[in-house]
């Protein structure tokens, strides 16, 4: 009987300590995300204002090694953060919490239930995508009307249409410019990911 209240206290404490290293995993790879969003850059062939990061790299990580919860904790942490920064007043990291969670979590959901490469690559591709498709209701009823705020969303227009003079609606550009860019941005941190993750993966997950 005495073995059995050791086991049971032992596996509860390892429990406790797995729980406090993934909230504290979660949390530092929240800050790191919340870093990568201040490095960013211009990209060819979009309007000026499109500027292109990494942030959701750290998510996907988080969603593959400690759950999809943590990959959304992840997305949570870093626009939290930035919420001390913002010049949207939140619309901004509203918009990109929400784009982020539509990322990583069918990644980390369909990655749990296959742990292998194809896993993780399907789960990648159904989260790019349905990121890429999030996009078009985030940025038309989110995004730019608080942008037509600041701006004249003929204006806005304009910047699109110097790149494609086909450019006529709102819709219009985010069909043409706004998904696919979204869908590039995210198959990027796809990319990094499948180079970094096998080396990282047992730091993260206290197996080092």
């Amino acid at each position: 009987m005495q073995n059995v209240k050791e086991k049971i206290s032992r596996n509860g404490g390892s429990l406790k300590r797995g729980r406090v290293r993934k909230l504290a995993v979660t949390a530092v790879l929240g800050a790191v995300s919340a870093a990568l969003m201040f490095v960013a850059f211009r990209v060819p062939l979009m309007p000026s204002f499109i500027q292109l990061d990494l942030s959701e790299l750290p998510a996907l990580i988080a969603a593959f090694s400690l759950g999809p919860g943590s990959g959304v904790a992840v997305c949570l942490i870093k626009n939290l953060v930035h919420l001390l920064v913002t010049t949207t007043g939140g619309v901004g990291e509203l918009s990109n919490f929400l784009l982020g969670a539509a990322f990583v979590l069918p990644a980390g959901l369909v990655y749990r239930f296959r742990k292998d490469r194809v896993g993780a690559l399907l789960g990648s591709l159904a989260g790019a995508a349905l990121m890429a498709l999030a996009s078009l209701p985030s940025n038309y009823f989110i995004t730019y009307p608080f942008y037509a705020m600041l701006m004249p969303m003929e204006a806005i227009l304009d910047m699109y249409r110097a790149i494609n003079p086909n450019v006529q609606t709102l819709m219009d550009a985010l069909v043409w410019f706004n998904i696919p860019f979204t869908f590039v941005k995210a198959m990027l941190s796809v990319g990094v990911t499948f180079l970094i993750y096998k080396r990282i993966s047992p730091v993260l997950k206290g197996k080092s």
